[in-house]
């Protein structure tokens, strides 16, 4: 039986954690089938929530995140591509 890992981190932290893998996926496409991002997200965004953040909003997301430069909607969809 193998165990699961489990640690305590701050929200701060694991919004860190989050903001590099979630900039790193364009170069690192299996990060889109890590069930550890998936859980990690999830898990942020009941937070957020839970805080009144709109995260299918996101500005709001972002900003909730740190992402403090984060581009429009509008920007973000004429810099679209499709990975490979």
């Amino acid at each position: 039986m193998s165990e699961q890992p489990s640690f305590s981190a701050s929200v701060q932290d694991w919004k860190l954690v989050y903001r590099v893998l979630h900039g790193s996926l364009s170069n690192h496409l299996e990060l889109m089938d890590c069930t550890f991002l998936d859980k990690l997200q999830a898990e942020l965004q009941n937070q957020a929530r839970g805080e009144g953040v709109d995260v299918g909003d996101h500005g709001q997301w972002d900003r909730w995140l740190g992402n403090t430069s984060a581009p429009s909607c509008e920007d973000r969809v004429s810099r679209r591509r499709t990975l490979e």
